[in-house]
Formats: C-alpha cells, sequence, structure tokens
C-alpha cells in the first residue's frame, strides 16, 4: 500500500474510532488488523458478525476487553471499517471499487441472514447482481479488484461470475457492433495474465471466433514489449522476479494467438520471437512462433528477418518450405525468392559466418523461386569480399551455388571480369556468354554466321589459364564479327538510300521500277540489340556492369 493510501486509512480509521469512543457506552472490544487497531463494542459486532460471535465466545472471560486479531483480513483495515460501519449502521456508498472487498470481508466475518435480515452478504450480492454484473467495465473493474483478494474471491465465486459475465457481454455484443475491439479491449488489458487468459477462455466457450481475439492480444502485449525495447537497450537491468512475469506474459500471448493462417501480422510474430529469444522462453513457445512465421513468410519484408540469427531464419524457411510441399503447390513466389536472396546477401558481410552456413542457407531457397541467379551471384560476391582467407576448395562450393546460365547479360558481364570468384566459374560464365553470342549470330543469319561451329559442349576444366585465354579471345573475335556485320548493314542501308534519292531525277517511270524503302530485318533489330548490350568502343571490347545496379560490396 502506498504512503499517501496508508494515511488516508489512517485518517478513517482516526475518524472512526473518535466517533465509537464518544459514545457513552465503553468498548470491550479490540481487532487489530495488522497495524490498525479498532475498540468497539461487543453487542453490534456479534449481532451481525457470526465468525466475531464465535471468537468472543471463546475468549477469555478475565478480561474486560476481548482481543480479535486478524492478520490475513481480505481488504485490510479499509474492507474492516467499512464493515463495521455497517454493524453500527453508519451510511456508506456501495460502488465499484468497494464492492469486491466488502463481499470477501462479509464472507470472512460470516455476516448472513442467519445473524441478521438484510445482512452484508445479502446487500452486497444485491448490488453486485443488480449493477455490477451487468456493465462490461464495471465487470471488469471488479475482477481487476478481485486479484488481490485472492483465495477468498474465488470462494465467494466473485471471480467466476464476472468473468463469465465478461464474456457472456462480449459474445453478445460482437454479433451486433463491428469494431468490437474499440470498446472492449482497453478494459480486458488492465487484467493480470492469469484472468486475461481465463477472460478470453471464457468468451471463446461461449462462441466467440479465435481468429477475432487478435487485436486484443496485440494490445495486451504493447506494454511488456515495449518495457522490453528499454531494457534491451541496456538502460536498465531488468530484475529476474520482472523477467519472469513478462515470460509468462509472452507465453501466455502465444498460447492464445489463433491457429488460422495470416490471423496475425507478420511484423508483430517476428517482435513476439525476438522477445521469445531474448527473454529465453520454452522451446516450445519459439518454435510454435518460428512455425507461425514460415507459414506467413509471404508478408515478411527484410526487416523482420534481419533481428534473427541464421539458424532461426533457416528454420523459419524450413517451415515455410514444409507448408508448400504438404499443400502440394508447385509454385514459389519469386517474391520469396528475392526475400531470400536478399537476406543472404545483407549477412554474407558477417565475417562469423562459415561457409557450411552460407552454402546450407543458400541451397534452401528453391529454385523454382529464382527468376534469375543475379540475387543469388550478389549474395556470392558480397561472401567473397568479406571473407578473402576461404580456400579454394571453400570458394568453389560457394560459387557452385549459382547457375551461370541463369545470370543476366548485366551480371554475366560483371562476373566474366570478377577476380573473387573460382577460375572454373569464370571459365563457365565465358563459355556461355561464347554459346549467347553465336546462337545471335547464328539466328541472325548472316555471313558470319557460317563460320560458327556447332555449340559446344562445356569445355573439361583441365587448364584453366589456357581456357580463359581461349575463351576471351573467342568472344572478341564473336563480338568483331557483329561488328562487322552491323558496318555492313549501315552501307547497304545508304547505297538502298542513295538509288531512291536518284531515281527520283526521272519524270517518267513505271511504279514497277518504284524502288520501295528497305524492309527493317531481324538482322537489323539484332544489331541494335547487340549495340545497346556491348558497347564496343570500350578498351579491349570488355563491358562493364551498369552504374545503377550493385552487384557487390566494393
Amino acid at each position: 500500500m502506498s504512503a499517501k493510501k496508508k494515511e488516508l486509512v489512517s485518517s478513517a480509521m482516526k475518524r472512526t474510532s473518535e466517533w465509537i469512543s464518544s459514545q457513552e457506552i465503553p468498548s470491550d472490544v479490540s481487532v487489530h488488523i495488522r497495524e490498525t487497531s479498532f475498540s468497539l463494542h461487543k453487542f453490534p459486532l456479534v449481532s451481525k458478525c457470526g465468525f466475531i460471535k464465535k471468537l468472543a465466545s471463546e475468549s477469555s472471560n478475565n478480561s474486560n476487553v476481548t482481543v480479535i486479531k486478524f492478520p490475513d483480513f481480505p481488504g485490510g483495515a479499509e474492507a474492516f471499517e467499512l464493515a463495521i460501519k455497517f454493524c453500527y449502521d453508519i451510511n456508506f456508498e456501495l460502488n465499484k471499487e468497494n464492492i469486491a472487498m466488502l463481499r470477501c470481508a462479509a464472507e470472512y466475518l460470516e455476516m448472513t441472514e442467519e445473524h441478521s435480515v438484510g445482512n452484508l452478504v445479502e446487500t452486497t450480492e444485491i448490488y453486485l447482481n443488480e449493477v455490477i454484473l451487468k456493465s462490461l467495465s464495471n465487470s471488469v473493474k471488479v475482477l481487476r479488484k478481485c486479484e488481490d483478494l485472492l483465495p477468498i474471491a474465488e470462494r465467494v465465486k466473485l471471480v467466476s461470475r464476472c468473468i463469465d459475465s465478461i464474456a457472456y457481454i462480449t459474445c453478445q455484443e460482437s454479433h451486433i457492433k463491428q469494431a468490437i475491439v474499440d470498446w472492449w479491449a482497453e478494459d480486458l488489458v488492465v487484467l493480470r495474465t492469469d484472468m486475461f487468459r481465463r477472460v478470453l477462455n471464457a468468451m471463446m466457450a461461449r462462441g466467440f471466433k479465435r481468429y477475432a481475439l487478435g487485436p486484443v492480444l496485440m494490445l495486451y502485449a504493447q506494454k511488456p514489449l515495449r518495457e522490453l525495447e528499454i531494457f534491451r537497450k541496456g538502460t536498465k537491468k531488468m530484475e529476474v522476479e520482472q523477467e519472469h512475469e513478462k515470460r509468462v506474459i509472452l507465453e501466455t500471448i502465444v498460447s492464445l494467438l489463433p491457429r488460422e493462417r495470416n490471423a496475425m501480422p507478420v511484423s508483430f510474430l517476428s517482435m513476439l520471437l525476438r522477445a521469445a529469444i531474448y527473454l529465453e522462453t520454452t522451446v516450445a513457445c519459439r518454435l510454435d512462433l518460428e512455425k507461425r512465421m514460415g507459414l506467413q513468410l509471404r508478408q515478411a519484408v527484410l526487416d523482420d528477418l534481419l533481428m534473427f540469427d541464421v539458424d532461426t531464419f533457416q528454420r523459419i524457411l524450413m517451415n515455410y518450405l514444409e507448408f508448400e510441399v504438404e499443400g502440394n503447390s508447385v509454385d514459389f513466389a519469386s517474391d520469396i525468392g528475392e526475400l531470400m536472396e536478399t537476406y543472404l546477401a545483407e549477412i554474407a558481410s558477417d565475417k562469423n559466418i562459415s561457409s557450411a552456413k552460407f552454402i546450407g542457407l543458400a541451397e534452401c531457397i528453391p529454385e523454382q523461386s529464382r527468376i534469375t541467379e543475379d540475387g543469388i551471384y550478389r549474395a556470392i560476391d558480397i561472401y567473397l569480399k568479406a571473407h578473402p582467407n576461404i580456400s579454394e576448395v571453400e570458394k568453389k562450393k560457394v560459387c557452385s551455388l549459382m547457375d551461370c546460365q541463369k545470370l543476366s547479360q548485366e551480371a554475366s558481364a560483371h562476373a566474366a571480369q570478377n577476380d573473387r570468384l573460382h577460375v572454373q566459374t569464370i571459365v563457365q560464365v565465358l563459355h556461355y556468354e561464347q554459346q549467347s553470342l553465336r546462337q545471335i549470330l547464328s539466328d541472325s543469319d548472316s555471313p558470319a554466321a557460317a563460320t560458327t561451329s556447332e555449340i559446344l559442349p562445356p569445355p573439361k576444366f583441365t587448364y584453366y589459364n589456357d581456357e580463359l585465354s581461349q575463351l576471351n579471345r573467342e568472344n572478341q573475335d564473336l563480338k568483331l564479327e557483329l561488328l562487322k556485320v552491323k558496318m555492313k548493314l549501315k552501307e547497304f542501308e545508304k547505297e538502298k538510300a542513295f538509288e531512291v534519292m536518284s531515281s527520283s531525277d526521272y519524270s517518267l517511270v513505271s511504279t514497277a521500277s518504284v524502288v520501295k524503302p528497305p524492309r527493317k530485318s531481324f538482322i537489323s533489330s539484332v544489331s541494335r540489340k547487340l549495340g545497346k548490350l556491348y558497347p564496343f568502343g570500350m578498351s579491349q571490347g570488355r563491358t562493364k556492369p551498369s552504374k545503377g545496379r550493385r552487384h557487390s560490396i566494393s
């Protein structure tokens, strides 16, 4: 009890004692409630309090004053003062603030109809049934007061009646009002965790839909999780009892979460999981949250995942993949692949990430979700930049994660000049680039295509340096061939244009002899596209990646 409240109670006790002492009859009963004592009269007490009557009859008659001690009186001295005012017929107001402790005090003192008609038990019961239990806010307020009056509040069924009243009212009103959370959620969040849980269970037992509990659970979790952020930043040190309390709250919230998919925002689930890891909740609690996040991974953004370590993220990802397989889904969302590749690129710069963990996580990304290999290539490049001292064997394993055939033209050009990659990977990139060039020349049906050979299978990588040099030379030759085709095409178009201009000097000419403008051929369109892809004016005919896209941390 606060100092201010103690002062108010003491002053009230003093006023009551002064009123009683002012009576002509001297007091013959002394009642002690913890540190507070009351000098009272036996007759008005025993006429209404069965318990005091029994104690007074059992006490010794050697003393003129009967001393009674109540070390565990429900509601303390404040509740006892109201009870003796009732015994002395002193008027006071019943309200939602004092009704719970008065009902418990009446039960403790056995103030039943057996000892007096219209006694305190009956009076408080009438007020509870006609006023308190018909209102949601009053029921919640009294239930909150009952938390400090246990176990006697349970014995008189005050707790169960308040819970049942709350559940009944919310279920009845939920059929009428749409935004139900607006008017009852804020009332419930003041309850202690065990009471809060019992209320929600009672609501569901009465037919309240579990998925509709999401908003109130989010509201209930705000305060403890917001406080947790302060402790996580190190500005305060959490006490053991406080940490235990928050752990219980968190585990309770998780146990009450709706089972329906997408019932809770994935950002809220991410916040709960971070809190569960920090508070070291039960393994079952953390695994439950990981599974929920896995089922809703398509709604996640990068910030929802970056707070977790690689092992946690991998379990979330495996839950997602397991769900897709169980659902017989053959299509994986492309945004999932992009999200996972972005996460992989973000953690790649961490020097503590081993190649085994990096490879294991990358292998979990389904191929169906990877439209191109640009994302995985970027992550590999960042990892190799941050881990320059890994062995050639590890580097080869890391580089083998990507399919060089699925690299975009821009990424392929970057990879062909990337010295951080394993030399075998560079050879593969150059080989597939050569295949692409040969295919373009073959499709264009140009004279240069006659000099090209069939597309060869990937070379056997026995002598990497020789292969690199040979492939580079061949690729440059193919690019030069394409350049010649473009130049010849331009000359042909100029000649045709000159012929048309010359023919306009004749006054009479048959319509059959009119030269039509040259039709755009397939080779023309191919040439223009190649001109955009390969800026041959650069030194040695090498291409550079666009500045607009970052493939590396450099």
